[in-house]
């Protein structure tokens, strides 16, 4: 998303209001203040990487320390959506030209349309999911939901594997995850997940509609519920998820919760069907509305909750403890876990943008990208 930095004014009473906290003048105008964050002492492990004038929401780092970024325009506005970020600036990657699509008619096999996802896959390869969706809500356009693999020694793309035959009108291809020869991709804007063989080049939508890829709770971020410009709810179905470092368990949940787990070996199964599977599908964790998740090589999830401005470290048993809350992570997006045990942080304040709450912008540039040296062990799925 394109922003610049914006000053809201405010009639002099809500302001005085607003700064008196919670005097009387507070209650006379009905200004509430909002909730104070508490800091948790893990919060002194915080360290500022680099800030952005343009929203970026995933990083992805190389074994080599080279450093990914994801800027991912919902609202259609022009600029760079992959870069590399070297010495606190950002340069277009792999190149100028991948990251100058610009409306629907031009090319795009060979051009970012809306990336959305980013990561490192179990050959070294940088992935990268691309929507195809010129900006959030509407159709993807012919060649633009994708999946592409670049070998980034070369910065070259080495695979493309086309996602628009198992896209809806309304798909929103999200986040994938790896296991064996098997993809995993998320659907947030047609609920259901779409299952790919790398081997035999076959793949199939599952759970379309299911009660565990469809969104069925509000949104929350920072105690508001989040709203679409025209009032309606903000509702992102099938979103994030992880695979356990055995294999044995996919996790998955829409961006509000619950987070679920399914075996690995029912999904991967070619012949089972989508109510067959649902039988297979148990409830794991009772997750807030998230941003993104990482897992570590000792199966903890990391799970980013955007109401709290905190991250839930939650064991493979299922039972949660605050990591770090602190009032900087607002909207904390897509984890990443480096080579060195680092826990990569991107801010996007994504709940303050204008698609989320009915078209008013109170995004405080510029956004930051934090990380925690904590020695966890990383996992590549």
């Amino acid at each position: 998303m394109l922003f610049s930095r914006t000053l809201l004014l405010l009639p002099a009473g809500l302001l005085l209001a607003a700064c008196s906290g919670g005097s009387g003048t507070e209650k006379a105008v009905g200004v509430a203040l909002p909730p104070k964050v508490p800091t948790s002492p893990s919060a002194a492990k915080l360290e500022l990487v680099a800030t952005s004038d343009t929203i970026w929401n995933g990083v992805a780092v190389a074994d080599d320390g080279r450093t990914f970024v994801l800027f991912p325009h919902n609202e259609g506005g022009p600029g760079t959506r992959i870069g590399e970020l070297k010495d606190g600036k950002v340069t277009p990657w792999p190149n100028r030209a991948w990251n100058n699509w610009q409306q629907p008619g031009d090319p795009a096999k060979q051009a970012f349309v809306r990336a959305n996802s980013l990561r490192f896959g179990p050959e070294g390869y940088l992935w990268i999911v691309d929507t195809g969706t010129p900006k959030s809500d509407v159709v993807p356009v012919k060649d633009g939901p994708k999946l592409l693999a670049f070998d980034i020694s070369k910065n070259q793309l080495v695979k493309s594997i086309d996602l628009y035959q198992y896209t809806r009108p309304k798909s929103f291809v999200d986040d994938l995850r790896f296991h064996g020869e098997m993809i995993y991709v998320t659907d947030a804007g047609a609920p259901g997940l779409i299952v790919l063989n790398q081997k035999t080049g076959q793949g199939r939508r599952l759970l379309n509609n299911d009660s565990t890829t469809t969104a069925r709770r509000p949104m929350y971020g920072e105690g508001k519920m989040m709203l679409k410009p025209n009032g309606d709810k903000v509702a992102l179905h099938a979103d994030q998820m992880e695979v356990s470092p055995d294999g044995q368990y996919y996790y998955y949940q829409t961006a509000a919760g619950p987070m679920y787990r399914v075996e690995t070996r029912y999904l991967d199964d070619p012949n089972i069907n989508s109510a067959d599977l649902a039988k297979k599908v148990t409830y794991f964790f009772n997750s807030p509305t998230c941003g993104g998740t990482a897992i570590d090589a000792d199966g903890n999830l990391y799970v980013c909750d955007a109401n709290e401005k905190r991250i839930l470290k939650v064991t493979p048993a299922g039972q949660s403890s605050v990591l770090v809350q602190d009032p900087r992570l607002i909207w904390a997006d897509a984890l990443w876990i480096d080579q060195a045990g680092a826990l990569w942080i991107p801010v996007p304040q994504m709940n303050r943008t204008a698609g989320f709450q009915r078209g008013l912008e109170t995004v405080k540039f510029p956004v930051e990208l934090l990380k925690m040296e904590l020695g966890l062990k990383p996992f590549r799925d």
